[in-house]
């Protein structure tokens, strides 16, 4: 099959690998969508501890069933050739202590389709069939690979508490910041104030309902509090990940608040802790989603509760590459690219 391979910073290369086949209890797909996620676009640069080159990456994904192992029908019995699934692509030991309270993908043993094992920047896939879910009648595969990171903002708006006729802020407005903008306003905020450096994308936001605020020409924390009359916001997202992005979410959160750490950018950074402590604000890390997310992001999906559309844009996954430098260094107005084998 043809793949496309990460092999070093910057670098992806079209190969021929095997064809993967199916253990028991596993299924392969055959890839119809693949989106390329943040973290991978970190991972591309070199600076995601999680990926090691020579490595086939992609965890956002649908696909068609083409082959069933033994044993993959006891595991989903509505399983077919031909149907046409989305994955789930944390890959958890299912008995541990944090499986066994819903919380999968903090499992200590988790492995990540993309990182860990092969991914969906090819043209086949192998995929345990328990992270296997059958795309509800209607929908499209292209719509069912946007399941993943829906399930990222579902999490994200999980741990925000309530947020109904509250105020929060976004700081970021990637894929991950759109759609937990979607999510939060799902959920009742009043408003939200969403920023980013890229105009394009700030232009997308507001859009979605957000508040647009241009870093650039306004100053986030003090344009966000005098909104709030000086309180600021109840919950404050860092979809960024730098030490700026950081402290700017705790000095516009109000005390007593909620702050979530998404972003990657920066594994380490500087944070205005003494402000934390003193004013008793809660930070909260998100990471991934937990099995029930996933199916809650299945399930805005079919009611139309979100979206990234009109800016996803589909391309060949012989130019995974080019599209990979360009939301590196210019992502402009689109939202997602979605690759096809």
């Amino acid at each position: 099959m043809k793949a496309l391979v990460w092999e070093a910073p910057r670098k992806m290369v079209m190969r021929s690998l095997a064809d993967p086949i199916a253990a028991r209890g596993e299924v392969i797909l055959r890839v119809i969508y693949a989106g390329i996620c943040g973290s991978e676009l970190s991972g591309y640069l070199g600076h995601n501890a999680l990926r090691v080159p020579p490595l086939v990456m992609g965890h956002e994904f649908s696909g068609e069933i083409v082959s069933l192992g033994d044993g993959a029908l006891e595991i989903k019995p509505n399983l077919a050739l031909g149907r046409q699934v989305t994955v789930n692509p944390l890959v958890s030991c299912g008995t541990c202590h944090h499986c066994r309270r819903g919380l999968n993908h903090l499992c200590a043993s988790r492995q990540l389709l993309g990182a860990h094992l092969p991914g969906a920047y090819s043209e086949f896939i192998k995929v345990p069939a328990e992270l296997l879910h059958v795309l509800p009648e209607g929908m499209s595969a292209r719509t069912g690979a946007l399941t993943e990171p829906v399930a990222v903002a579902v999490r994200i708006g999980e741990l925000a508490g309530e947020v109904a006729d509250e105020d929060a802020l976004i700081l970021g407005a990637g894929p991950i910041g759109l759609l937990a903008l979607q999510v939060f306003k799902a959920r009742g905020a009043k408003r939200v104030f969403i920023a980013d450096l890229d105009a394009e994308r700030l232009a997308m936001g507001a859009t979605l309902g957000g508040h647009a605020l241009a870093p650039r020409e306004t100053d986030v924390v003090k344009t966000v509090r005098e909104a709030t009359g000086g309180l600021g916001v109840a919950v404050s997202l860092d979809a960024v990940g730098t030490a700026v992005t950081r402290a700017q979410c705790i000095f516009a959160t109000r005390s007593a608040g909620t702050m979530i750490l998404s972003g990657l950018h920066e594994e380490v950074s500087n944070m205005p802790v003494a402000e934390v402590i003193r004013r008793e604000i809660v930070l909260k890390g998100s990471f991934a989603y937990s099995p029930a997310n996933f199916v809650e992001a299945l399930e805005m999906l079919v009611r139309d509760e979100i979206r990234l559309d009109p800016w996803i844009v589909e391309a060949a996954l012989e130019s995974g590459g080019q599209w990979f430098d360009r939301l590196i260094d210019a992502p402009g107005n689109v939202s997602k690219v979605l690759l096809q084998p």
